[in-house]
């Protein structure tokens, strides 16, 4: 395995034209077009036409968070703009799904946009609520790293946190998108499977999918499971230290059922594909987990996943998927958990060998972006072949863009 410190990101970068980028989603989901990249061969297929694409009894894993209002807009007195943008629970609920059933008041960390200009002792925004005037109040506490933690607080106690977001947030477009939210993005950055709300950017792969599309997976025989990965702003944040190793990843929050991965252990000898670079984090992070638990039994405790354990030689002692994954289930049924919550900071770079997915769904990525990490170690060298076909063939690039499809044999 490539050890991370000697990958350079200066050699996954790529020009990438403003007009490539898909501003808008298109009018119909699956009318984005697909880069279909099997065994080394490229192709060009409409989306709705992988249900004829995939292989019988195939198991596809989607990740169900739902994007949050995330950004909330302060304006004072002076007419400027104070912009909190919410990325985790901080006070003594941690768990996000609890912390949005949280009435009158709850603990954020956040970002805060002008905050030069914030020189109150707190923020104050006032909104109508069934004929109902309401105050929603931001304290802001310390500064944690490039993030503030800030206490709300609101004046009716009938509303929970992920209420009050709804009404007086908006929905956090990619920065790069360079424009305000609008209506239809309410619906259009949300995939029509998302359940659990926790996330600050969409899982873009599963934005192509539609009803119609589902039941024909299903016709197909073709099976679909689901699991949970927050994602955080994280995402976003560009590569800006040569040395691969020197990035520090995001921890984003993991919710898996217990029957799911059963299901993923039915399925080893099937081809077993995630949609989306999520789900990969996730599903690779569940291997790691299982490794833990085999190598260091009695000090993994919880499922929690660093940025290079997948790198360590402590951890790389050959153990097979079936074998960590089966570590997981006598895991949690020693512990009474139907669910297993975790965290992971795994950063998948060039090097790293996949033990659990054979292929993923994914759209185009940033330059120089840890997603276009991901997609080069399971690519190798050939995803440069793959973008620079997708730049020539007018394929539309980032979170509202085009489709890939990456399959390699079982």
């Amino acid at each position: 395995m490539l050890s991370p410190d000697t990958i350079s990101i200066d050699n996954y970068n790529y020009d990438l034209p403003e007009a490539s980028i898909a501003k808008f989603p298109l009018d119909n989901r699956d009318d984005s077009k697909l880069l279909f990249l099997k065994n080394g061969n490229i192709s060009v297929h409409p989306f709705k036409e992988i249900p004829d694409m995939l292989y019988k009894h195939s198991l596809l894993i989607f990740n169900n968070t739902k994007v949050i209002h995330a950004r909330i807009l302060f304006r004072k007195q002076s007419g400027s703009l104070i912009e909190i943008f919410c990325l985790e629970p901080a006070g003594e609920v941690s768990d996000v799904q609890l912390s949005f059933q949280q009435k009158e008041k709850t603990t954020w960390k956040c970002f805060v946009g002008n905050n030069k200009r914030w020189k109150e002792d707190f923020q104050e925004k006032i909104f109508n609520y069934k004929g109902n005037t309401i105050t929603l109040k931001a304290e802001r506490k310390e500064a944690v790293d490039d993030a503030w933690i800030i206490d709300f607080t609101w004046n009716e106690p009938s509303l929970s946190f992920a209420e009050v977001l709804d009404i007086i947030g908006q929905i956090p477009l990619p920065p790069y998108l360079n424009r305000n939210a609008v209506d239809s993005d309410n619906i259009r950055y949300q995939t029509i499977y998302a359940r659990m709300k926790g996330s600050v950017a969409a899982p873009t792969a599963g934005l192509h999918f539609t009803n119609e599309i589902f039941n024909r997976l299903k016709k197909e025989r073709i099976n679909v499971d689901y699991v949970t990965l927050h994602v955080g702003a994280g995402t976003f944040k560009p590569v800006n230290t040569d040395n691969v190793a020197e990035h520090i990843m995001h921890y984003e929050k993991i919710v898996i059922e217990k029957q799911t991965i059963l299901n993923i252990i039915e399925n080893l000898a099937n081809n077993i594909i995630a949609v989306g670079t999520t789900s990969t984090r996730t599903l690779e992070s569940l291997y790691w987990f299982g490794v833990k638990l085999e190598v260091d039994k009695d000090k993994c405790t919880t499922f929690d996943i660093s940025q290079w354990d997948a790198y360590a030689d402590a951890y790389n002692k050959d153990i097979t998927t079936k074998k960590a994954l089966e570590n997981i289930i006598i895991y949690m049924t020693d512990n009474n958990l139907t669910n297993l919550n975790g965290q992971t900071q795994l950063m998948i770079v060039p090097g790293y060998k996949f033990r659990v997915i054979n292929g993923m769904f994914t759209n185009f990525h940033q330059p120089k972006s840890t997603l276009l990490l991901l997609i080069a170690a399971f690519l190798g060298e050939q995803w440069k072949e793959a973008y620079d076909y997708a730049l020539k063939h007018g394929f539309r690039f980032l979170s509202y863009g085009d489709s890939c499809l990456f399959l390699k044999e079982k």
